[in-house]
């Protein structure tokens, strides 16, 4: 098991910053990647960024530029630099880790956490 224990959320007015924090223990293994998605109210969740052990990271296109996640290995600690915020991005803010098999073929393990939430005041 995993779990995984978000910080950082709260009400930002339009243009300004952020910073969520999740810390993860428990049996993680070598092949993971952990991350952020977010569901705003009537819609779906979706992914905003995430970063492998190896530190290939992805963003989804509506944040790109204005979010970067980063992660702490020794710490198994994966953060979200928000900057810019706009009112579109008021959500709540999931932290998420798979575990993958040595091959990246396969998802082990899909944890989450219990969200954080962020709202952007224009």
């Amino acid at each position: 098991q995993v779990q995984l224990v978000e910080s950082g959320g709260g009400l930002v007015q339009a243009g300004g910053s952020l910073r969520l924090s999740c810390a993860a223990s428990g049996s993680i293994f070598s092949r993971n990647a952990m991350g952020w998605y977010r569901q705003a109210p009537g819609k779906q969740r979706e992914l905003v960024a995430t970063v492998t052990s190896g530190g290939k990271t992805n963003y989804a296109d509506s944040v790109k530029g204005r979010f970067t996640i980063s992660k702490d290995n020794a710490n198994n600690t994966v953060y979200l630099q928000m900057n810019s915020l706009k009112p579109e991005d008021t959500a709540v803010y999931y932290c998420n880790l798979k575990n993958y098999n040595l091959v990246w073929t396969t998802v082990t393990g899909d944890y989450w956490g219990q969200g954080t939430q962020v709202t952007v005041s224009s």
